[in-house]
C-alpha cells in the first residue's frame, strides 16, 4: 500500500474531478431502476482513487459516465460531473471528442478487443495524436516511439512496427496505456486493467500505473474487484453496491478496520495466500500418472520469416491422487494450458505418456477414446464463450451423455440433479446462456463436465474471469464437489491466493519445465526456487505490512 500524501494540484487547485450526486438510469425492465444512484466523489491530482464491487454495483458505469461513453439505454438524469470549471454531462459531441484523450483517458479490461487487429501499433498510437489534430507526421512517430519506450516495452522500433496479436498481452495492456498517455491527460480511468494478466505481469502493470502516475501528477481512477490490487495501489477506496456508495475512505482504513458488512464480506472472500492445514492423502491410490510429457509448436514461416519451434511442455512428470487437488501455477506462456488440454486429449503431445490407473490414456485411439471420453473432464475458462448460445441449458448439459449411449430421460433427470448440486434452480433447465451471470455460467459449465461422471475434472482458470464473491462461491463449490464425488482436480491458474487454498500439492511451471513441485503449505511457506520466490513476491497486497493481509489474519 502506497503511504497517505496530502493533495496539492496546480495553481492550487487540488481536485481534477468532483463528481456530485450523479444517478444513471437504466431500461425499463431491468433489475433495479438505476445503474448508480447519488454517487458523490472528488479525485485529486496526483492522487490513485480505486472503485471496488461486485459485477453490477455500477463500477464500470461510472467511467463510462464521465467518458461520455454509455451504450443506448443507460441516461444520466440527475448529478454534475465537474472538470475545468465545464460539466462533462453537458458538452456538445465535439466537445466530448476532444475531451476524450486530451483531458480524460482510458484504459480498457481488454486490450485485443480494444487495439484495431488490422493496424499496426504506430499507426494506433498516431491516430490519437491525428483525431486531435495535434503535431505532424514526423512529430506523431516520434512522440509514439518516445511513448512505447515509457511504458517499458523492449525493443520499442518493432514494437511499432508489431500487429496486436503479435504481442503479449501485458504487451498489449501497455500499449493501451502509452495511448492513454498520449495527450497527458489530467484525469486516467483504468477499468480492470490487471484482470486477465498473471501475477508478475499484473504487478509490472500496476507499478507502470504508478510510476507514470507520479511523473505525469495524474489523477487515477482505478476500476477492479480485486482486493488486493486496491491495497496493493489505492491511496483512497470507493466500495459499491448495486449502484450506490456504502463506504469510502483512506485505504488503511477500509481495508484495515471496514465499516459496513459489505465491505467485511467483500475483503473475507479474498482467497488468503496462507495454505490451510494440509491433508492427509497418503493412503490414496494414484488416479493420473504423467511422465515425460513434452509438447512442440512449430510455426509455419513465410518468405522472410524461417519455421520456429516452441517447446510449449518440457519433459513434465507429476501424478495425481484419488480426491487430490493438484494446482499448476506460473505466469501466461509457462505451458499450464496446454499440459491440461494434453492430458485432457484435446491436443496430442509429442511426447511422454499418460495413464489412467492401468489405462495407456495417451495411446488411446480416436474411437477407443470416444469410449473412454467421460472419464476426464474440462472446465474452460471463459463461461461465455464455452457455452453455446443458440441451445438451452437442457441441451448442453444432456448431449455429451446422450452421445455416450444415456437414455435421454435418465440424463434430463441427473442434469436436474446437478444444476441443484451446483446451486441452481432446476428450472434452469429451459433458458439460454445469456440469462445468466458469469458466475451461474461457470456453474452451468461445471454441472456439464459432471453429466460424464468423470474421475478426473481439469479446471482452466476457472475462476479468474469472476469478482471476488462470486470467486470464493465457485471455489466452494469445487471443494464441496471434490468430496461429493471423491473426484481428483487439476485446477490451472495464474492466481497463487486462489491455489493457496484449493490446491493439496503445486507444480510450478516456467517455461514449459515444472521447476518446483511439493506440497502447498511446503512450496509457499519455503519456496526452494527463484522463479516460485518472484511470483509469491509479486502477488498484489500481501506485503507483511498490508493492510489486507493483516484483516485476513484476524478476519
Amino acid at each position: 500500500m502506497r503511504s497517505t500524501r496530502v493533495w496539492r494540484g496546480k495553481d492550487g487547485e487540488t481536485m481534477v474531478i468532483s463528481v456530485k450526486d450523479l444517478s444513471v438510469a437504466l431500461p425499463e425492465g431491468a433489475d433495479r431502476p438505476h445503474a448508480m444512484t447519488g454517487i458523490t466523489f472528488d479525485v485529486a491530482a496526483g492522487e490513485v482513487l480505486c472503485i471496488v464491487g461486485e459485477s453490477g454495483s455500477g463500477k464500470s458505469v461510472t467511467a463510462n459516465t464521465i467518458m461520455n461513453l454509455l451504450p443506448p439505454g443507460l441516461t444520466p438524469v440527475s448529478g454534475t460531473i465537474e472538470m475545468g470549471g465545464r460539466d462533462l454531462l453537458k458538452l456538445s459531441d465535439a466537445e466530448k471528442r476532444q475531451m476524450r484523450g486530451s483531458e480524460v483517458a482510458m484504459i480498457f479490461q481488454e486490450p485485443m478487443t480494444a487495439l484495431n487487429p488490422l493496424m499496426r501499433i504506430k499507426d494506433q498510437i498516431a491516430e490519437v495524436f491525428e483525431a486531435h489534430g495535434a503535431f505532424s507526421k514526423e512529430e506523431r512517430e516520434a512522440k509514439a516511439l518516445k511513448l512505447v519506450e515509457e511504458v517499458g516495452l523492449p525493443d520499442p522500433p518493432k514494437i511499432l512496427r508489431a500487429y496486436p496479436f503479435q504481442l503479449s498481452g501485458g504487451q498489449r495492456q501497455r500499449v493501451m496505456i502509452a495511448m492513454a498517455l498520449a495527450l497527458e491527460p489530467k484525469l486516467l480511468i483504468a477499468d480492470e486493467p490487471t484482470t486477465a494478466l498473471d501475477v508478475t505481469t499484473q504487478a509490472q502493470i500496476l507499478k507502470l500505473v504508478r510510476n507514470l502516475q507520479d511523473r505525469h501528477g495524474m489523477a487515477v481512477l482505478f476500476i477492479t474487484h480485486d482486493i488486493g490490487v486496491v491495497a496493493e495501489i489505492a491511496d483512497r477506496v470507493i466500495v459499491m453496491r448495486q449502484g450506490e456508495i456504502v463506504e469510502q475512505g483512506a485505504t488503511a482504513d477500509v481495508i484495515g478496520a471496514p465499516q459496513t458488512d459489505y465491505t467485511r464480506r467483500l475483503i473475507n472472500a479474498v482467497p488468503s495466500l496462507i495454505p490451510p492445514a494440509p491433508r492427509d492423502l497418503s493412503a490414496d491410490k494414484v488416479t493420473v500418472s504423467v511422465t515425460g510429457l513434452e509438447k512442440t509448436f512449430v510455426t509455419s514461416g513465410g518468405f522472410f520469416t524461417p519455421k520456429r519451434e516452441v517447446r510449449a511442455i518440457d519433459k513434465v512428470s507429476f501424478d495425481l491422487k484419488r480426491g487430490e487437488t493438484l494446482g499448476i501455477v506460473g505466469e501466461s506462456g509457462s505451458g499450464k494450458s496446454t499440459t491440461g488440454r494434453c492430458i485432457a486429449r484435446l491436443m496430442e503431445p509429442n511426447a511422454g505418456e499418460i495413464r489412467l490407473g492401468e489405462l495407456d490414456w495417451g495411446a488411446l485411439a480416436s474411437r477407443e477414446l470416444r469410449a473412454q471420453r467421460n472419464r476426464v473432464q474440462m472446465v474452460f475458462q471463459d463461461p461465455y464463450a464455452s457455452l453455446n448460445p443458440r441451445s438451452k441449458i437442457a441441451t448442453i448439459l444432456t448431449e455429451g451423455a446422450v452421445a455416450q449411449g444415456q437414455d435421454k430421460q435418465e440424463a434430463l433427470a441427473y442434469a436436474r440433479e446437478l444444476l441443484e448440486t451446483v446451486g441452481l434452480d432446476a428450472s434452469s433447465l429451459d433458458r439460454y446462456p445469456h440469462e445468466f451471470s458469469g458466475g451461474q455460467r461457470q456453474r452451468i459449465g461445471i454441472a456439464r463436465a459432471l453429466m460424464m461422471r468423470p474421475e478426473i475434472l481439469i479446471a482452466d482458470e476457472a475462476v479468474s474471469a469472476l469478482d471476488v464473491s462470486v470467486q470464493a462461491q465457485v471455489l466452494d463449490l469445487f471443494q464441496k464437489l471434490r468430496e461429493m464425488f471423491n473426484l481428483s482436480i487439476i485446477f490451472i491458474t495464474h492466481d497463487l491466493c486462489v491455489a493457496a487454498q484449493v490446491c493439496d500439492r503445486i507444480l510450478v511451471m516456467h517455461q514449459g519445465g515444472v521447476v518446483e513441485a511439493g506440497s502447498t503449505a511446503e512450496v509457499f511457506a519455503a519456496p526452494s526456487h527463484d522463479y516460485t520466490r518472484s511470483l509469491l513476491a509479486a502477488v498484489p497486497g500481501w506485503k507483511d505490512d498490508s493492510p489486507l493481509r493483516r484483516t485476513r489474519a484476524t478476519g
